[in-house]
């Protein structure tokens, strides 16, 4: 079953579709617009556009971080399996 939400992200209203609960859509929708308004504060001459390809390129980075931890907490955790 699909889940559809209305969101506001950046002052622009998207409507979401997706398999994830309405609750969980609304956290992403709120963590990608208060990033924008993160990176919108330092460099307040940006376009919408690259304020939204920097937001982009910051999740990634968080996302890529987080799943190299991730990675490494499961090697060592198989490592120690007998």
């Amino acid at each position: 079953m699909k889940n559809r939400l209305s969101v506001e992200i950046y002052g622009q209203q998207y409507h979401l579709t997706g398999k994830a609960s309405p609750s969980h859509m609304r956290q992403v929708a709120s963590h990608v617009d208060e990033k924008m308004r993160q990176i919108a504060d330092n460099n307040p001459r940006l376009d919408v556009a690259r304020l939204a390809v920097l937001s982009a390129v910051n999740i990634a980075d968080d996302y890529l971080k987080l799943k190299q931890e991730y990675d490494e907490i499961m090697h060592l955790i198989e490592d120690e399996e007998p």
